[in-house]
C-alpha cells in the first residue's frame, strides 16, 4: 500500500467570483512575477466537506461519518435541551457554560457566556456523548436521579470552584471530563482528512490526513469590474427613466491548478484503522475536488466546471507540488493544452534529476476524452 496519494488538477473556470476578499473582489495572489487568481484552501475543503457527494456517503441517509464544526455546543446542545426539558434558564445558562468550558475558552464579545471562541470539531459519536451527559444532568435537575457521570462532573466543579489555583483545578476539569466526551481517533471522515485542533484538550487534536494547496492561476490575470443595473418591472418610465438599482461587482477568469496530497497511513490512523471508510473517503476526495465548485456569486456567474485534466500519483516518495511548472505564465490561445504539457513536463524531469517520485500514476484528460474517471477513482480509493 502506498503512502502517499497526490492529486494535480486543472479547472478552467470563465468570469467568475469564487472566493472573495474583505472588499468583496477575487483573491489573488502574486507568482512568477505576475497576479494570478487564487482560491483559498480553506474556501475549497469547506465546499468538498460540505458538498452533496460528502453528504450522499456519510450523511444522515446512513451512518453518519461527518463531523459539525462550531462555536454554539454550549448553546445547541446544553443551554436549548435544558430549557426545551423545562430547567430554568438561570440553571441552564450555569450549566452550560460548565459544560461549554470543556471545549474551550468562552467568546466573550457573547452575550450569555455560553459561545466558544474557537470553532470546534465534534464527530458524531462525540456528539451522543455529549447528549448523554445533558440526558444525565436533565433527570439529576429535575428528578434528582443521580448517574455516574453526573456525579463526576459536579465533584470536579467543587474542586474547581474551591480551589485557590483556579488554572490548575480548571485544567484538571478540563483533562478529565475531555477523556469522557471526546475521542482520540474518529469515524467523522472530514476531521479525519482535514484535522481538527482544541485548544484546551490538545490530546484530543487530530492531525490531517490531508493537505491542500490554494488553487492559483496557470497565468496572469486582470481582475475586471462588471457595472450593472436592475430595473423596476412597474416602472413604465412615465417620470422616472433610470435603473432602480446600480451596482459592481468585480471577476475574472481563470484555468487553476489545484494540488492535494494525502497521507493514506494517517488517515487509516484517523479513523481508528478502518481501512474501507478511509478508501470509500478517498473516492470522495477526488469526485469533491474533480466535480465540486466554491459557491461564491453562483446565482449571478453559474461557475461550475469540472477538472479538465486529473493526475493522481501514488508511492512512498516524499510529495512535492507541480506548481513550478507555472511560475512561467502560461500564454497563447491554447491555455489548458500548454498547460498539461506544462506539467507533464515538469513531472518527468523531476524523475529525471531525483528519481522516480511515484510508484504508479494515472490520469484523465477532458479535452481529449482520454482515460475514465471511474478506473481514477478505483486508482485512487485502492
Amino acid at each position: 500500500m502506498s503512502k502517499f496519494i497526490q492529486l494535480h488538477l486543472l479547472t478552467s473556470y470563465a468570469p467568475a467570483n469564487l472566493n472573495r476578499d474583505d472588499l468583496g473582489r477575487p483573491k489573488t495572489a502574486r507568482m512568477g512575477g505576475t497576479e494570478r487568481l487564487r482560491v483559498s484552501s480553506q474556501s475549497l475543503k469547506r465546499h468538498w466537506r460540505t458538498s452533496d457527494i460528502f453528504a450522499a456517503l456519510f450523511g444522515e441517509l446512513g451512518e453518519r461519518n461527518l463531523g459539525i464544526r462550531t462555536k454554539r455546543i454550549g448553546e445547541r446542545f446544553v443551554f436549548d435541551k435544558l430549557i426545551s426539558s423545562g430547567v430554568k434558564e438561570e440553571k441552564a445558562l450555569e450549566w452550560s457554560e460548565n459544560i461549554q468550558m470543556i471545549y474551550g475558552t468562552p467568546d466573550e464579545k457573547s452575550e450569555n457566556g455560553i459561545l466558544n471562541s474557537e470553532l470546534v470539531f465534534l464527530s458524531k459519536n462525540e456528539e451522543e456523548k455529549l447528549s448523554s451527559l445533558v440526558n444525565d444532568l436533565i433527570l439529576y435537575l429535575n428528578e434528582k436521579k443521580e448517574s455516574e457521570i453526573v456525579n463526576k462532573l459536579i465533584e470536579l466543579l467543587n474542586k474547581y470552584k474551591k480551589a485557590k489555583d483556579k488554572k490548575k483545578a480548571k485544567a484538571t476539569y478540563v483533562k478529565a471530563m475531555s477523556e469522557v466526551l471526546l475521542d482520540k481517533t474518529s469515524s467523522a471522515v472530514d476531521i479525519a482528512l482535514f484535522g481538527r485542533m482544541l485548544a484546551s484538550s490538545p490530546d484530543f487534536n487530530t492531525e490531517a490526513a490531508c493537505q491542500v494547496a490554494h488553487a492559483i492561476s496557470v497565468h496572469s490575470v486582470a481582475v475586471e469590474d462588471d457595472y450593472f443595473t436592475a430595473v423596476d418591472d412597474l416602472n413604465r418610465g412615465d417620470t422616472d427613466l433610470g435603473a432602480a438599482h446600480i451596482g459592481e461587482a468585480a471577476f475574472a477568469a481563470a484555468l487553476f491548478y489545484s494540488y492535494v496530497c494525502i497521507d493514506k497511513d494517517l488517515l487509516i490512523e484517523n479513523l481508528g484503522g478502518d481501512q474501507a471508510l478511509a478508501s470509500k473517503a478517498l473516492g470522495a476526495l477526488l469526485e469533491a475536488a474533480v466535480k465540486v465548485s466554491p459557491k461564491g456569486k453562483q446565482n449571478s456567474f453559474a461557475s461550475r466546471a469540472y477538472a479538465s485534466y486529473v493526475l493522481a500519483e501514488k508511492g512512498d516518495q516524499q510529495p512535492r507540488s507541480l506548481s513550478v511548472a507555472f511560475l512561467k505564465p502560461v500564454t497563447g490561445e491554447n491555455q489548458a493544452e500548454d498547460a498539461i504539457r506544462a506539467l507533464e513536463q515538469q513531472c518527468e524531469n523531476f524523475d529525471k534529476v531525483y528519481g522516480p517520485c511515484a510508484d504508479r500514476r494515472q490520469s484523465v484528460n477532458a479535452l481529449t476524452g482520454e482515460g475514465s474517471f471511474d478506473e481514477l477513482k478505483a486508482f485512487v480509493a485502492d
